[in-house]
């Protein structure tokens, strides 16, 4: 079984205010979760990686939980999440990829009913890359108002034999949103998209 011992967590939080309208009577609310790992596939090709996603369980799990008491809220305030990765240059994408089921599942596992896909994104990088997090609605893709984007990255990290996974969550909608679309108080379907 494949080691991904931790260099470092770190959890960043977010309240906007607003966005050059009027001041909004409650702040959107982000955070997101971000662990620095060992790459145990650094420098050599693996054919098989996807038994690793079950050693990756419990740091979706860890980092989800610091999220939800960051955000210092009921889970059902919780609206919004995401996931992603930054691969070191010793990787390859395929290694980010890993992280797609422990941390999409973890946050779903912790949300409850979350019905949505969890929007990702992931990249092979070089120390100190950044990552535009996406966000979408937990229970309606369609949901035009929950579209968003969190910049995430660790200054002195992913080193080349390392992997920077991330999770974000976000409570309501973006400031000011006005694009139309299917609103969340109107998802009717609850098959994850509509």
């Amino acid at each position: 079984m494949p080691e991904f011992p931790i260099r470092k967590i770190a959890i960043l939080t977010e309240e906007i205010f607003h966005e050059g309208g009027p001041v909004s009577q409650e702040p959107r609310r982000r955070v997101a979760g971000l662990a620095v790992v060992k790459n145990p596939f650094a420098g050599r090709y693996a054919e098989e990686l996807q038994n690793a996603m079950d050693d990756l369980k419990p740091l979706g799990l860890l980092l989800t939980d610091r999220m939800i008491e960051a955000l210092g809220r009921d889970i059902k305030a919780i609206d919004g999440y995401g996931k992603g990765a930054i691969v070191g240059t010793a990787g390859e994408i395929e290694h980010g990829a890993l992280w797609h089921v422990p941390g999409g599942y973890a946050m779903r596992e912790r949300l409850g009913q979350a019905k949505a896909i969890v929007p990702s994104a992931m990249k092979v990088g070089a120390f100190g890359s950044r990552l535009d997090l996406p966000l979408g609605h937990t229970n309606a893709a369609y949901v035009r108002s929950h579209f968003d984007a969190m910049e995430v990255g660790i200054a002195d990290g992913p080193r080349p034999d390392e992997i920077l996974f991330c999770l974000a969550m976000a409570c309501g909608p973006r400031i000011h949103s006005r694009m139309g679309g299917l609103e969340a108080k109107d998802i009717k379907v609850w098959d994850g998209q509509r």
